[in-house]
């Protein structure tokens, strides 16, 4: 009979073994599934790639977008190029006071974007 005990208690322990790794495998592959995914967008990026919006990319290109522009110059190294966050903040709420010829759109003076937006939009372009 202890022997027919051991084998019993085997079984059992094989059994419960198997089932915990199953479920560690489950949780590993849902893990692994979850970091995958794609960070949400940050605000200003979808502002800077909204065609309807802020529509940056018809001109520019700018790392991460589909189907740049090319009329204006390329989006990169921004917080180099405009250490003084105020000098891109003019630029884009209004570049025709700095280039009375330019063919950006007054962003901030149409009220095409709000001040908070143009913000959420350097935060963006300073990351690239």
């Amino acid at each position: 009979m202890r022997q027919a005990g051991r084998s019993g208690r085997s079984a059992v322990t094989f059994t419960g073994r198997m089932l915990s790794l199953a479920i560690l495998a489950t949780v590993l592959s849902s893990c692994a599934a979850l970091a995958q995914q794609p960070a949400a967008p940050m605000p200003g990026e979808a502002l800077a790639f909204d065609r309807s919006k802020g529509n940056c990319l018809t001109c520019h290109v700018i790392k991460g977008g589909d189907a740049p522009g090319n009329v204006g110059p390329e989006l990169s190294n921004m917080k180099e190029r405009y250490p003084d966050r105020k000098e891109l903040r003019a630029i884009i709420d209004d570049e025709t006071k700095r280039n009375p010829q330019t063919v950006m759109p007054p962003f901030g003076r149409n009220l095409i974007l709000t001040g908070a937006e143009i913000e959420a939009v350097i935060d963006f372009l300073y990351t690239r």
